[in-house]
């Protein structure tokens, strides 16, 4: 049969990336506690297009991942991103890999058992002389307290719910549930999925007693991170859905350099 997509293009105009986007995909990925956890991805796939060619063969993004089932994790990016320039002639592949993450966490007093979800997102690129570069990403919601609020008021301070996403690139492999606990204890109070009434008592006030800006949260991450060897860079922001005004307020910090490619090494 003719293949159409390897035809020349006489355009001869480069495309930066073509592939697939958003395609649901079972995957296992590592867990601290389990060792694997089971979870649903949706995944973006690209590599680049030389002017000459018409069109790249979609077909075979799929056909990849199906190689590398069941697990599609940070140890398996390098591989997969390889497959996808030698499998489609391609000098450069990127990939993106988001998917829900569940925690089993206990309420603070009465101990009752609930899953937390956590979005997180792996992302790969490869370039044209084999260099890989890798960012691993979480997004966890938080609680928050005005500091401001607590300070005017003679009675209680305005709290609200946020989400913090941090990305991180480093040495060697990183917990995605490290990086979930350095951003709940910079907030004022984790989030729970289960709460008796001695654990809401206990997370309004634990939440009233260490009120925090959205300032005061990117820059608590921060400076823990800017201490641990292993990060080479990151992005943290802070997004707080403000219970009295009509807006979020909103932080952003990223460190300076971009470092070296992460090998991804436990």
């Amino acid at each position: 049969m003719i293949d159409i997509q390897s035809q020349r293009d006489e355009r001869n105009i480069p495309i930066d990336k073509v592939g697939i986007k958003n395609l649901r995909y079972p995957i296992t990925v590592r867990d601290r506690k389990n060792g694997f956890q089971h979870t649903v991805a949706t995944i973006n796939m690209y590599v680049d297009l030389p002017g000459n060619y018409k069109g790249t063969h979609m077909s075979r993004f799929v056909e990849m991942l199906h190689l590398f089932r069941p697990e599609i994790s940070l140890q398996k990016i390098s591989q997969i991103l390889d497959q996808m320039k030698s499998h489609l002639d391609a000098a450069s592949a990127h990939i993106e890999v988001m998917f829900p993450y569940f925690i089993e966490k206990k309420a603070p007093v009465s101990r009752s058992v609930g899953l937390m979800d956590y979005t997180c997102r792996f992302i790969g690129t490869s370039d044209p002389v084999g260099k890989v570069d890798l960012v691993s990403e979480v997004r966890v919601p938080i609680s928050s307290v005005c500091p401001c609020s607590k300070e005017i008021s003679d009675a209680g301070a305005h709290n609200q719910r946020g989400e913090v996403r941090l990305s991180t690139r480093f040495r060697k492999f990183i917990w995605i549930e490290d990086m979930i606990e350095l951003v709940e204890n910079a907030a004022s109070c984790e989030v729970y999925s289960i709460l008796k009434r001695v654990d809401e008592k206990c997370v309004t006030e634990r939440g009233y007693g260490n009120p925090k800006f959205v300032e005061d949260v990117v820059r608590d991450i921060a400076g823990n991170l800017y201490l641990d060897d292993n990060i080479t860079w990151f992005s943290v922001s802070a997004e707080n859905f403000e219970s009295i005004h009509n807006h979020s307020a909103y932080a952003f910090i990223a460190s300076g350099d971009v470092p070296s490619p992460c090998h991804c090494r436990r």
